[in-house]
């Protein structure tokens, strides 16, 4: 089945998420540094850049940038006013990554700040930062509630936080592998989303060269 999967996938990237020299050589630089190939895929990259698209973002964080992959995607769905702020905790990646943004032309538009999200998170909170339109999450699972719950402070009435990874090849109904910390902290985020007062959102189950997985949606109904 993961054939079909994968054929079905590379038919969609055909019609619609096709790599340009800059995606390929974001994908190629990031193979050279070693950096683990765990970015979104072409057709989730598509589909993150007509989400942001559809929400009419011109403000956009990201929690985990890795080489820039998936920012380049989302930096693409932006105004020519548009700004996207990007968060990765590792500075080589960092580095990695915004040399991948200049390449893609989207320097002026995308800013990479180095650091622990749930440190940075807070202070753009206590700063005042304006909310943004469309969040991305895709770093380490285990805190996934806490990225949430600081996004949605730094969120408005119809803001959409797109979360990543979230079924994880089916383990979040595996009895034996509910105390894996990335699987708990996926379930935490889910069960929460299940009954939060805050937003209307559902899970979407994916298939496609990255195998088995999932994407929370969540849009913004009320901020605290």
């Amino acid at each position: 089945m993961t054939d079909i999967f994968s054929a079905v996938d590379s038919y969609i990237e055909g019609l619609f998420a096709k790599e340009d020299e800059a995606l390929s050589a974001a994908v190629a630089d990031m193979k050279a540094a070693q950096i683990p190939q765990i970015s979104v895929s072409p057709v989730l990259g598509r589909l993150l850049f007509v989400l942001a698209k559809a929400v009419r973002a011109r403000r956009i964080l990201e929690i985990g940038t890795l080489g820039g992959y998936s920012a380049i995607w989302l930096g693409r769905a932006l105004p020519e006013d548009g700004r996207m702020l990007s968060l990765e905790i590792d500075p080589r990646h960092a580095a990695i990554a915004r040399g991948n943004l200049a390449r893609a032309g989207l320097q002026d538009k995308v800013e990479v700040r180095e650091g622990v999200a749930l440190d940075i998170l807070p202070r753009l909170i206590a700063s005042g930062e304006p909310p943004f339109d469309f969040i991305f999450i895709d770093a380490d699972k285990e805190p996934y509630l806490d990225y949430f719950e600081l996004s949605l402070q730094l969120s408005k009435a119809g803001t959409m936080i797109v979360a990543d990874n979230v079924i994880r090849h089916g383990a979040v109904i595996d009895p034996s592998r509910a105390e894996v910390p990335a699987v708990a902290g996926v379930k935490r985020l889910s069960d929460a989303l299940a009954t939060h007062p805050a937003v209307d959102a559902t899970i979407i189950q994916t298939v496609g060269v990255k195998s088995h997985d999932g994407l929370v949606l969540a849009v913004v109904r009320e901020t605290r």
